[in-house]
């Protein structure tokens, strides 16, 4: 049993090592080498709001200072917040901002995406942008942003450009999970992959997205996609059917929202983990299994076992090790973090099963006091 338990999650991380499209390199980097276009197209950002007044200055104050030589304006929809959002925003004034209070939410929409769509709508319809900048409200953005982001679409001929926002990682929490949640993520979509248009793996990070507004729009628009609670992989893949995509990470656009504690970060995984099985109990017992066996067997091996079977045991961890080391090098994390991928990967897993747990109690999707999930119990 003990080289069973040493050799299957051995034989995971070869694969993981070579045949993901060496995703743990992070070499997929925003590194703003692109050629500025000719002519640099018109950009509308849409910034679907709600209980944001804490972080919203922030937030779209590095949208309006954007060093970006074309036309370029910034829709604000609030989301009926409570908390004064939308006067938090109006506060910071300019002709390029337009707030807009966001109506009731209808049925088989979820929250955000119905703000977007009122942010898409009346930017289409009056200025008929190049490009849609999807951008979140607690997302903040180096001033050179939207500039790379359009030359590097511009060149490529992109239909989606999106950049995964750098965590906050400062707590003990952070540095313990936000590394991961950004690993497993490049795991389960490449970004390799992702950015090769003869694959068909698409992704996308919903807190920086560039969209081009023809493609959407020959896409079905955001109502092709009103109901999905992992909205930003669900346009990715519809936008990837119009023409290339491309995902990497970046240092110019930072999450502003701290997760202080381990329930924070909880939460924000049980909100869409068990969407991202297809609500399934059969996926979700074989994903607890495969972590299982994936992350928790070689140490307890190495740990308990002898001879063979504790040497293939302790070669797999170290392969954990370094697949991670340089996830944990972008967040300047020291590499020893690394040994703690199996408890990691153990507090995932139990995360994913209180995301069923959520779903089961009719609270999936639980986001800013709504429960979403729209799936099959």
């Amino acid at each position: 049993m003990s080289l069973i338990l040493s050799f299957i999650p051995l034989a995971v991380w070869i694969y993981m090592l070579l045949g993901r499209g060496f995703f743990w390199l992070t070499r997929e980097r925003d590194d703003g080498a692109e050629p500025a276009p000719a002519t640099w197209p018109s950009v509308t950002a849409v910034v679907p709001a709600r209980d944001e007044a804490d972080v919203i200055a922030r937030s779209v104050g590095s949208l309006l200072a954007q060093d970006y030589p074309g036309r370029f304006r910034v829709v604000l929809v609030d989301d009926q917040s409570g908390d004064g959002t939308a006067d938090a925003a109006r506060g910071l004034g300019g002709a390029r901002l337009k707030v807009l209070n966001g109506a009731a939410r209808p049925a088989g929409w979820t929250g955000k995406l119905w703000a977007v769509k009122q942010g898409i709508a009346p930017a289409s319809a009056e200025d008929a942008p190049d490009y849609l900048w999807l951008t979140d409200a607690d997302i903040a953005h180096a001033p050179n942003n939207l500039r790379h982001l359009v030359a590097r679409a511009e060149q490529d001929g992109l239909v989606l450009t999106s950049l995964m926002a750098k965590l906050h990682c400062a707590t003990f929490a952070e540095r313990l999970l936000v590394p991961a949640f950004v690993f497993f993520f490049d795991m389960l979509f490449p970004f390799a992959w992702v950015n090769d248009r003869h694959n068909a793996t698409a992704a996308a990070a919903g807190g920086c997205m560039l969209v081009r507004r023809a493609a959407l729009e020959n896409a079905g628009d955001i109502d092709a996609i009103r109901h999905e609670i992992i909205d930003d992989c669900a346009l990715a893949r519809r936008l990837k059917a119009q023409g290339p995509i491309w995902l990497g990470l970046t240092d110019r656009a930072v999450s502003l929202r701290p997760y202080e504690k381990v329930g924070d970060i909880r939460r924000m995984v049980a909100r869409s983990a068990y969407a991202q099985l297809s609500y399934s109990p059969l996926l979700l017992a074989g994903t607890v299994v495969g972590m299982g066996l994936v992350y928790a067997a070689a140490p307890f091996v190495a740990l308990f076992a002898t001879g063979p079977a504790r040497s293939a045991a302790i070669v797999a961890w170290a392969m954990m090790v370094i697949a991670f080391a340089p996830m944990l090098r972008f967040y300047r994390l020291s590499p020893l973090w690394g040994l703690a991928l199996p408890l990691i990967g153990g507090l995932y897993a139990a995360f994913t099963v209180d995301s069923a747990v959520q779903h089961w109690r009719g609270r999936g999707g639980m986001w800013k006091g709504r429960a979403q999930a729209m799936g099959k119990t």
